[in-house]
């Protein structure tokens, strides 16, 4: 498999390493999210522990307002850090 590949399969295994343990497996709760934020990106974010930061993530991330985050809305978040992280590194 390619490193490209390799990497989708990575943000799959990891939306679903999250989503489900409060109810719709294809979805993250604002709960699941938070754990998600904090696990897998707490050193680039830091932690997540301001609830008013983390209501406006998840409202802002919740674009079909269905008071959940779903697959797509979860890539919006990791496109949107990738390319803040690349301008960050190629501006060095």
């Amino acid at each position: 498999m390619s490193q490209l590949q390799q990497g989708m399969g990575m943000l799959i295994a990891t939306f679903h390493k999250y989503s489900g343990k409060e109810g719709d497996k294809l979805t993250l709760s604002k709960g699941e999210l938070k754990d998600l934020l904090n696990a897998e990106m707490g050193d680039i974010l830091g932690k997540t522990q301001d609830k008013a930061a983390l209501d406006k993530i998840f409202k802002d991330l919740d674009a079909n307002q269905d008071g959940t985050v779903d697959f797509q809305e979860y890539i919006t978040l990791v496109a949107c850090i990738t390319m803040m992280c690349n301008e960050y590194f190629t501006k060095k």
